[in-house]
């Protein structure tokens, strides 16, 4: 698998797009990284820039980014909103795909060396990448911002990890580091006060506030402010007036929203600004988010609405987006958010993104692709929906408000299992194309015959594996048909029995898709493990599907 590193610079200008396409085109002309993101703030006069890639393009496109941006914005004539202290001022890397966080930070530290030493640029590490836990924090390497850098440079404790002990007036100083996904998230308030926006920035944020008695700090026994913390933690908050909308935001950083999500940082912001007489309007994502945060979002307003939460993927971001007011200041487009919808490639969901009657046409066409296995697993998707809309529907059932957490976990356990099922129609096609491939390659010296066979052979087990994983999902998924054949709306009983049918068909056509393909495969102990595995599954699920059946055939009762 291909490492992958995010990498999110922050530079210091957002008004001149013109100027900031400059920059980002440096980005784009390294082979190996794909810019994701560009999100401009006239009131911050910052743009957040995101771009993922292999570690070693990542630090040839950051680097030249830096070095663009270091020609082109002069941070002397710089007014904006957001801290600041140079050009390019803050350039995370974030560990992705098959890296760790110390690989990371290693690299994190060759950029810093090179723009520090091939640049003249101070440069500080930050987070995982600075080894002096005393100046990893971002908030206290950037303290007095590029103002004060002039005096903080020539501190001996605040000389540059990298670079020049010379504060550069043009170009400023660089942070550079490597850290865990951070989510920038801005509430908007309806107030101008900067003041009181940062009274609720200090009520949530995890560092708090200094506590006053008569307008002075209260000192402890060691002659040190004594802190009240904020209600939430690994979020740090600020207030700020945004001219460009005429509002008060509190603009946090997420820096763990596995401990800390999106959906608890802005309730917890209502909660506060509430309490304050102001009241919040939506939120704005600075640059992406993961998929999952969403979702998360989603599902946590569903549940406070009592309604089920086994909906779609879209429907679960439209909640999130609806709940939290994401499209107040701007359209919220999740493919271009949401950082795997970012990083998705088309091809492997050709088929399942087709119209139904364009997927059909291309099933009848001459091509052998898709064939069998790929209907199978469409054909189970389309049985695991048919039991979740008995969930849902039960869910919702007037006079059964009681349930519906009971119908709603019955709902999410089919959405789990119609999504993996959708998933493995396209893999199923690609597992064939595979085969085909391999059967392709040249075979005109031993060499390349023996080359040739342990392709095909490869492939071959792929082709079993990705059919017998239709057959493992779809037999998991009739316990949802099976449970709301049961106890589901009674009215949608012929339902529950018409999923049981397409499960049924699900498994066994992806079992004669095992079969087939196994027929070519060398390694006989695999393929007869395999193949007892498979009937055994085949013969439950025909056992269930009689059960069931009959349940239904006895409801429906003519």
């Amino acid at each position: 698998m291909q490492q992958l590193i995010e990498c999110v610079p922050n530079f210091s200008e957002g008004n001149d797009l013109a100027l900031i396409k400059q920059i980002t085109d440096q980005i784009e002309s390294v082979e190996g990284v794909r810019l994701l993101n560009v999100d401009p703030g006239k009131a911050t006069n910052r743009t957040v820039v995101t771009m993922v890639g292999s570690p070693e393009a990542i630090i040839e496109a950051a680097f030249r980014a830096i070095k663009k941006a270091g020609e082109l914005i002069d941070m002397s004539n710089h007014k904006g909103e957001h801290p600041r202290m140079g050009a390019t001022d803050v350039c995370p890397l974030i560990p992705i795909s098959n890296i760790t966080m110390e690989e990371t930070a290693k690299y994190a530290q060759q950029l810093a060396k090179r723009v520090g030493e091939e640049l003249n640029i101070p440069v500080y590490l930050y987070e995982e990448a600075q080894p002096n836990k005393e100046r990893n924090n971002l908030s206290v390497i950037r303290a007095g911002e590029y103002e004060g850098f002039f005096k903080k440079i020539k501190e001996p404790q605040w000389k540059p990890d990298f670079g020049p002990a010379e504060f550069d007036a043009k170009r400023g100083g660089t942070v550079i580091g490597a850290r865990d996904f951070l989510v920038a998230y801005n509430v908007n308030l309806n107030t101008t006060s900067t003041r009181r926006a940062n009274a609720i920035a200090f009520d949530v944020r995890e560092a708090g506030r200094v506590k006053k008695e008569n307008g002075k700090p209260v000192k402890d026994a060691d002659g040190n402010n004594v802190i009240i913390p904020g209600s939430l933690k690994y979020v740090k908050a600020i207030g700020w007036y945004i001219e460009e909308y005429g509002i008060a935001q509190i603009s946090i950083n997420l820096t763990n929203i596995s401990k800390t999500p999106v959906h608890v940082a802005f309730d917890e912001v209502c909660k506060k600004a509430d309490a304050r007489g102001i009241r919040v309007t939506g939120s704005e994502i600075v640059g992406l988010i993961p998929l999952q945060a969403m979702l998360d979002a989603g599902k946590y307003f569903l549940q406070k609405q009592k309604r089920s939460i086994g909906v779609s993927e879209k429907e679960l971001i439209k909640i999130a987006v609806k709940s939290m007011g994401l499209e107040e200041l701007a359209p919220f487009k999740p493919e271009e958010r949401i950082i795997e919808y970012m990083l998705a490639n088309a091809s492997d969901s050709k088929l399942v993104h087709m119209k139904l009657n364009d997927f059909a046409d291309e099933t009848a066409s001459e091509s052998p692709a898709p064939g069998g296995g790929s209907i199978a697993a469409y054909v189970g998707a389309l049985g695991a929906s048919l039991a979740t809309m008995v969930a849902n529907l039960s869910s919702h059932k007037a006079g059964w408000d009681e349930r519906w957490e009971e119908f709603s976990e019955w709902a999410a356990k089919g959405q789990a299992y119609k999504n993996e099922l959708i998933r493995l129609v396209d893999a199923d096609t690609r597992a064939f194309n595979q085969i085909m491939d391999a059967f392709g390659l040249p075979k005109t010296t031993d060499e390349e015959k023996a080359i040739r066979s342990r392709a095909i052979q490869e492939a071959t087990r792929y082709a079993i594996e990705i059919p017998f994983k239709v057959m493992q999902t779809a037999a998991a998924s009739m316990e949802v048909v099976k449970a709301m054949a049961e106890t589901g709306n009674p009215n949608s009983v012929s339902d529950a029995g018409v999923g049981a049918l397409c499960v049924r068909s699900s498994v066994m056509g992806a079992f004669m898709n095992v079969r087939i393909n196994a027929a070519g495969y060398n390694d006989k102990e695999y393929v007869n493990d395999i193949l007892a595995r498979g009937r055994q599954i085949e013969n439950s699920t025909l056992a269930l599907e009689a059960e069931i059946l009959q349940m239904v055939n006895e409801k429906i009762g003519i």
